[in-house]
């Protein structure tokens, strides 16, 4: 990566196993209130700022998965490794049955396809799940960035790096030339390293349907991803206290490029829940 990126490379764990541990700061508990979850460690940059924000008023950790050349893209093993996160007493420094009595539950937030693994994960295990925040989610959850690159790939005369170069344009928007090598080297390590169960031959299809937990559903207005509709065909699946948020820009990204308005929205739906286990949030901090 060029010295004058702002993003940092995640080569350096390209041969690690999947793996999981706690990155937080106003904690007070072993138990973190809220996980967020990151399967695509090339696009670790992007929920950074996020999670900065969220920590100065919650207790969260990032849940990460590295999946190596040699694994399979299954969301299974993702959704399987999770739950085992959850479930070890190791990792919690604390007994799986003194956690059931005490009724633990964990917020998950996600994007694109981390945010995919948490709706899987929620179906299956919704008593483990306080709330989920799904970040450039559709409502046809299985359509992700890779999706979109495969399927214009498959369609047009065109290499693979012009196809890249299209998908910055698309994901990104306008931004310096000097940058677009960059983002380029990201989308491309996505590629290897994602979870993502899409291929040049093979665009898989996820399940539609409700979720089964308190739900907030956010997207970018200008998204190309995940279009208005997209977000908005959510509000046919909603259930009680399900919210839908559009951020005003910032397109697939907008985690990244707004994230005080995003971790505003995500601290207020908290709030809405109106659990006892919900972190008092002083609004003040986040004030535009």
């Amino acid at each position: 990566m060029s010295s004058s990126s702002n993003f940092s490379s995640s080569s350096s764990f390209s041969n690690s196993s999947p793996v999981s541990y706690l990155a937080t700061t106003n904690q007070t508990s072993k138990l973190p209130k809220a996980l967020l979850l990151n399967a695509s460690p090339s696009f670790q940059e992007f929920d950074r700022p996020l999670m900065r924000y969220l920590s100065w008023q919650v207790s969260i950790a990032r849940w990460e998965y590295y999946q190596t050349p040699d694994e399979p893209s299954d969301l299974e093993i993702a959704v399987n490794l999770l739950h085992e996160y959850l479930e070890s007493s190791d990792d919690l420094d604390s007994p799986k049955e003194r956690l059931r009595q005490r009724g633990y539950a964990v917020h998950l937030i996600g994007h694109g396809v981390s945010g995919l693994i948490g709706l899987l994960y929620a179906r299956r295990y919704p008593d483990r799940v306080k709330s989920l925040t799904l970040l450039s989610v559709g409502c046809h959850p299985g359509l992700d960035w890779q999706s979109f690159y495969y399927a214009h790939l498959k369609l047009l005369p065109c290499s693979r790096q012009t196809i890249l170069r299209q998908m910055v344009g698309h994901l990104f928007g306008c931004y310096p030339k000097v940058m677009t090598p960059t983002f380029m080297e990201i989308l491309e390590q996505d590629l290897f390293s994602s979870p993502s169960p899409h291929s040049l031959w093979h665009l898989a299809s996820v399940p539609e349907g409700v979720v089964g937990v308190p739900t907030l559903f956010c997207g970018g207005s200008d998204d190309a991803i995940v279009s208005s509709h997209e977000l908005q065909g959510w509000q046919q699946k909603l259930g009680e206290g399900d919210q839908i948020w559009q951020c005003p820009g910032g397109k697939h990204f907008f985690q990244y490029f707004y994230p005080q308005k995003v971790a505003r929205q995500i601290l207020s739906f908290w709030l809405s829940l109106n659990s006892t286990n919900t972190h008092n949030v002083n609004h003040s901090n986040f004030a535009s």
